[in-house]
This record gives structure tokens, sequence and C-alpha cells, in this order.
């Protein structure tokens, strides 16, 4: 199963701060302007990421046991840029820091063994679903 399903971590530790132009009030598919709240004259952020504690509003998990991003097809730009560690095979710095703020380990290239030979099994589509849906969603 792709790791991020089970975790979540990066969706509690960073503000999700991104263009008002990806809302959905401007651009058809957007982010559910609802879910959002005005940063400044030009940004926005995702409810729960503005400040301490941060817990992002789209955010459906019990970290560490299952994760999923409700709103995952139509995520702002900054979310779509943080990678898993070892993913696309280099670590990534903010995931790392997230699992270690929860405990998790960090991932290496192992974690990734799931899939040789079956590229895309058990991996999220772009509407956040995954093939063996997690425990407890």
């Amino acid at each position: 199963m792709h790791p991020c399903l089970t975790c979540g971590a990066c969706c509690t530790q960073y503000r999700v701060a991104f263009h008002w132009m990806e809302s959905d009030e401007v651009t058809p598919g957007g982010v559910p302007a609802a879910l959002t709240e005005k940063l400044d004259a030009h940004r926005l952020v995702m409810r729960g990421t503005y400040a301490p504690p941060i817990r992002c509003v789209a955010l459906d998990a019990d970290i560490g046991t299952y994760s999923r991003c409700s709103i995952h097809p139509n995520r702002p730009s900054v979310c779509r840029q943080v990678d898993a560690s070892w993913e696309y095979g280099q670590p990534s710095p903010q995931c790392d820091k997230a699992r270690i703020a929860f405990g998790l380990p960090a991932l290496t290239s192992a974690d990734w063994h799931w899939r040789d030979g079956n590229d895309n099994a058990d991996h999220p589509d772009d509407s956040g679903n995954s093939p063996t849906p997690p425990v407890a969603c």
C-alpha cells in the first residue's frame, strides 16, 4: 500500500498557503473556497493550517493508521509539490520532518518495494481512492 495512505503527518505540520486564483471561486475544479481563509491580498490558506495546532480541514486521518485527503483531486499546488520520501528516488525533508514529529520512521527506498512488478498497485488515484481502502475510513 502507498505509505501516504497510512500517514497524513504532512497535513498536520505545515501552513498550506497558495494563490487565490487556485480557488474554485475563480478556477473551475479548484480548491473549494469554503475550506480556505484569506492569508493576505494574494494568498489563501487551507483552514486549520494558519496557526498551531495545524491540521488541514481536508484531512481525514488517524495519523500513522489511515489517511486520505478529502479534496485530493482539487488540492492546492503546494500539496501536489510535497513528495513522499524516496517515492521518486530521493528523500523529502518535508515528509521526513512530518513523520518524525509523530514518531513515525522516515521512509526509505525499501518502503516502495510493493511497486516491484506492478507500479500502480495500491497507489491512490487522482481522487485519493485506493484499490485497497484504508482501514476505518
